[in-house]
């Protein structure tokens, strides 16, 4: 992750870059906030379970040495007796254990979300180089994090004492009560100094989780021209599209032509639309468009029109609503069934008056 200014760095990550970096194992996460929410998990958990840890555990050492003159030790029974003795002190820390393992996995699902990325896992052996080492340790981010560090103990040592100094009264009576309190005592106030130093962690995990947000967040930007180069790469070069698609309009236009031959009619507004219209009674419903175009396209099915003689009809209005309703290959719609038709049996009656078709 990169510390420093770069000016030319302007434009958001894409995508497909922040995906490249996710599974590299690059995201943003605080491992402050990771041991913080953990200490505070356990210090959570020994408030709610450490007296009955302490009970469990003393009364598995009162059946110790209860039953010390009647147990038997051998090679064979030796065994026996240690799983016994940590089956029972499992159960006693399961509730610890799970507590705090259940708080890590929330805490990083919640920075990072859950994904596996084993590239990560892969030995990188450029690390073992001895001058990118170097360069590491005197880079701005080691100075970065060395001050977060210096700051982080001197916030701690001040709560730290703070919270001691709050229970100096209580330390200064200790002479005054039984000795079987005072490892109430004395744990009670040590997981309360804990919780409350885990709690101030939590403050500073956050703090560092904003900060180290923001940082990834700068590394991740782009140039204008990483920006053009990944779009190159994801949808292909512009000038290879803009081939493939005038090759693809080409083709559809030469198979359109030859279509105009089988029409009907051509309907023109004069100069700038041309449709070619077909009636087939023993295959359609209704005139389908077997070509259309506009300006040079229209000039160009017209040209065909005259070679093939086909009649050509000046009508600028059907002209318009033909070309923006009906997609070539489509049957023309019921309302333009009157206007059509009158187009039609005027062509008709000119191919019975000329070439006597009937």
């Amino acid at each position: 992750m990169s510390f420093l200014n770069d000016d030319s760095r302007t434009e958001k990550p894409t995508p497909k870059r922040r995906q490249k970096a996710r599974t590299e194992g690059s995201v943003a996460k605080s491992m402050d906030l990771n041991s913080a929410v953990v200490l505070v998990a356990a210090s959570l958990m020994l408030m709610w379970f450490g007296g009955q840890l302490m009970t469990g555990l003393k009364q598995i050492m009162v059946n110790v040495f209860r039953e010390m003159g009647n147990v038997q030790v051998t090679p064979d029974s030796m065994p026996v007796y240690l799983w016994m003795g940590m089956k029972q002190i499992a159960l006693l820390v399961a509730p610890l254990f799970l507590g705090v393992m259940a708080a890590g996995i929330v805490v990083n699902v919640g920075q990072v979300g859950f994904k596996v990325t084993p590239k990560v896992m892969h030995p990188k052996f450029s690390r073992l180089n001895p001058l990118q080492g170097v360069q590491r340790l005197f880079s701005l981010r080691s100075l970065v994090e060395l001050v977060k560090s210096i700051l982080k103990l001197g916030v701690i040592g001040l709560i730290v004492y703070l919270t001691i100094s709050g229970q100096f009264d209580k330390i200064y009576n200790l002479s005054r009560i039984p000795i079987e309190s005072y490892g109430a005592l004395v744990g009670g106030a040590l997981v309360h100094i804990f919780l409350v130093i885990s709690l101030s962690l939590v403050v500073i995990g956050i703090l560092d989780y904003v900060y180290n947000r923001v940082s990834f967040e700068k590394s991740l930007k782009m140039t204008k021209e990483e920006v053009k180069e990944e779009a190159k790469q994801s949808e292909g070069d512009p000038r290879v599209k803009s081939k493939v698609r005038e090759i693809m309009i080409r083709s559809s236009l030469r198979r359109m032509m030859k279509k105009v031959p089988e029409a009907d009619v051509v309907i023109a507004n004069p100069i700038h639309l041309a449709v070619a219209l077909k009636y087939d009674r023993t295959r359609n419903l209704a005139p389908i468009v077997v070509a259309k175009g506009a300006r040079k396209v229209a000039e160009r099915i017209k040209a065909v029109a005259r070679e093939n003689n086909i009649p050509i009809v000046e009508n600028p209005p059907l002209a318009r609503t033909l070309y923006k309703l009906v997609d070539i290959g489509q049957e023309i719609p019921v309302e333009l069934y009157k206007a059509v038709a009158e187009v039609l049996a005027y062509v008709y009656r000119l191919k019975h008056r000329f070439f006597g078709v009937a």
